[in-house]
């Protein structure tokens, strides 16, 4: 079946957010919700309650549908072996100490077949075949270019830094259920650290106590909070704030030029500190476009790609239009179309994180199906 039909499909598949201190159970149809979602509280500190949660959970919600469902599929947190959904050691969730098997577990409550995988992988997923993905093949349509993107890097900037890959409509998951745990990666501006810890909310209130120059217990704020000091809403130092923004953007450009070195893909950024990208954009194309040394002193550029800020209506028309040029082979006669340009579009997410999530689950969970 083609990933373009999962939008019109008729087949239910059950999800599940599972948040450490909520999980929110619902059903989707056609990539849409289809029924009034159950919350409960994940009862974390107990395998057995936990267990009973999630039971639960999907029997209150099986018994709003008019048909079955045929499949369960949700993202959980890591570290897990996804494939075999063993869950392991979960700091928000020490029910799962020394390895749980939730897949087998479900499978043998509900007789359906279970797909867990990580949320970064199931909201790149989610955007690659509903959202960004088709989003910017449509705007290179309506310019009349014959470029097509077929793969995505999708990364989640919240209280961490998440990341799935999809090349040509399938989820690049790894060997070891471990491809695409790009949190790990060194940090360029804290090279003894990780990534992670530059490009999380909580690297932005960081920063912007440190450039207010203000103990860390004389000001509390949230990274919400430092957006609005910095667009003038709300009382603070705005040039802080400012740069808070301007560190995460330098930190998560070098992080993407370090995946598109090895992924040639499309970028969608989601998470709870997307929506200030308006703010650390610009700082990570730039990051990402700038050039690096040698040994012998030259400087070459960064990645072969070009980034451009598709939520920038300049940028946008520039990536869209391109460069293209006539080429020939002298005294033949023969000539082709070429544009010199490796063109790469960075943009934010179309669906939502919850949204992207839910279908990349559900596309997920009907795509296994139909391959046994």
């Amino acid at each position: 079946m083609s990933k373009k039909m999962y939008s019109k499909d008729t087949r239910t598949v059950l999800t599940l957010d599972a948040g450490g201190q909520s999980f929110r159970f619902s059903a989707m149809r056609g990539n849409s919700e289809i029924v009034k979602s159950v919350k409960l509280i994940p009862n974390a500190a107990s395998l057995d309650h936990c267990l009973s949660t999630l039971v639960q959970g999907f029997t209150q919600v099986s018994s709003q549908l008019s048909e079955p469902p045929v499949a369960i599929s949700f993202a959980f947190p890591g570290p897990a072996d996804y494939p075999q959904g063993i869950i392991g050691d979960l700091p928000n969730f020490p029910a799962f100490k020394e390895g749980v098997p939730l897949k087998a577990f479900l499978e043998h409550e509900f007789g359906l077949p279970t797909f867990i995988n990580n949320d970064g992988d199931l909201f790149a997923y989610g955007e690659a075949l509903a959202g960004f993905l088709p989003y910017i093949n449509r705007k290179l349509e309506e310019a009349g270019s014959a470029r097509r993107y077929k793969n995505l890097i999708g990364v989640t900037l919240g209280t961490g830094f998440g990341c799935g890959v999809v090349q040509d409509g399938k989820l690049n998951v790894g060997d070891n259920a471990a491809a695409a745990e790009v949190w790990c990666m060194r940090a360029k501006n804290l090279p003894d650290c990780i990534v992670e810890d530059t490009v999380n909310s909580s690297a932005v209130i960081r920063v912007y106590r440190q450039e207010a120059g203000s103990d860390i217990d004389d000001l509390e704020v949230s990274a919400q909070e430092v957006y609005e000091v910095a667009k003038g809403s709300k009382a603070g130092s705005s040039a802080a704030a400012l740069r808070s923004f301007e560190a995460l953007g330098n930190s998560l450009g070098d992080a993407l030029a370090n995946i598109l070195a090895v992924v040639d893909g499309l970028v969608v950024v989601g998470g709870g500190v997307a929506s200030a990208h308006d703010l650390f954009m610009a700082h990570a194309i730039a990051a990402i476009n700038t050039t690096i040394g040698r040994a012998n002193g030259s400087r070459v550029p960064r990645i072969e790609l070009t980034a451009y800020n598709v939520e920038n209506e300049q940028e946008l028309s520039k990536f869209l239009q391109g460069t293209p040029r006539k080429v020939t082979a002298a005294g033949t006669g023969i000539s082709a179309d070429y544009d010199p340009v490796k063109r790469v579009g960075v943009g934010v997410t179309k669906l939502g994180n919850l949204r992207a999530i839910s279908v990349g689950a559900y596309s997920f969970a009907l795509r296994q199906l139909d391959k046994e």
